[in-house]
């Protein structure tokens, strides 16, 4: 039996922009993308010798089969080498929070991709890995990459970016979820308005500035929340705010607030303001590539 254990890195989004809905469904979108420390813990056992693929979480209400995307993506991955399973076990140890715009999921079967490809074919390239992720979910090729990186298409034309300067970044969902595609099905993207200057975002990260970053930090999906989500998005980004961040914005489809902070002593600020309200706290810093 072979056997590997990798952390899957949650992601934020710097800035999230819906482009156009494609004919195949699918939106354009253009987003900077960010790994942070925050992460599950994947192994990977293969050649276990019952031929088939089983995933086992400390999560309930997490599928366990072909639902999951730690599934998909070991199968993906054995169908594009022609290889046989000789038997895979997938144990995921959870910590990123489900349904929260920071691709949890995705970081798994991510992580899944990067431990069999060291098991079985260490000379493939990353981009092919990524190719690979691909046909497993939108965010997958980012999670297989990490670090920071513009993101384009449906997420999979990445660039690489100069690096998120150091910085304590408060991580906090509330307790409701919100589904993506539900939330694309309320976007009108003729009528959305401020969207976030991307050529500006790289110039603040080429500039090595934080608070330029922060400045430029924006997601659209904001515009289209109820106005019950939306108070709540609110609530969030004020507290911290107050605390001190440079600034806060929802990640991805949400409904996950994050804020980043120059000062680690004004993060644990506001982590300890919302913490009595709500569960799902975190206090984490950049990741640069996995």
């Amino acid at each position: 039996m072979k056997s590997m254990t990798l952390p899957a890195y949650a992601k934020l989004n710097l800035t999230l922009d819906i482009l156009r809905k494609r004919p195949d469904g699918y939106h354009d979108l253009r987003m900077v993308m960010q790994s942070i420390a925050l992460h599950d813990t994947v192994t990977v056992r293969t050649e276990t010798g019952d031929g088939d693929i089983t995933v086992r979480t400390d999560r309930e209400d997490l599928p366990g089969g072909p639902g999951n995307i730690a599934w998909k993506a070991a199968r993906a991955f054995y169908d594009a080498v022609g290889m046989e399973n000789g038997g895979t076990e997938i144990l995921l140890e959870k910590r990123i929070p489900m349904q929260a715009g920071m691709a949890g999921g995705s970081a798994d079967g991510a992580a899944v991709l990067r431990a069999l490809r060291s098991l079985y074919a260490p000379e493939m390239p990353r981009q092919e890995l990524e190719r690979i992720g691909l046909q497993v979910g939108g965010d997958v090729p980012f999670c297989v990459r990490g670090g920071t990186a513009l993101a384009e298409g449906r997420g999979e034309v990445l660039t690489d970016l100069p690096p998120l300067p150091a910085c304590t970044i408060v991580v906090c969902k509330p307790e409701f979820g919100l589904s993506t595609p539900a939330l694309f099905g309320r976007v009108r993207v003729e009528k959305l308005g401020r969207r976030p200057d991307h050529d500006a975002m790289k110039q603040a990260l080429a500039a090595g500035n934080l608070g330029a970053v922060a400045r430029q930090m924006g997601n659209v999906f904001e515009e289209v929340l109820t106005a019950e989500e939306s108070r709540e998005i609110a609530y969030l980004k004020d507290v911290m705010l107050r605390c001190g961040a440079l600034n806060a914005v929802m990640t991805g489809s949400g409904p996950t607030v994050f804020g980043l902070f120059a000062q680690k002593e004004q993060a644990e600020r506001a982590a300890q303001t919302l913490r009595s309200r709500y569960a799902q706290l975190f206090l984490t810093t950049p990741v640069q590539r996995v």
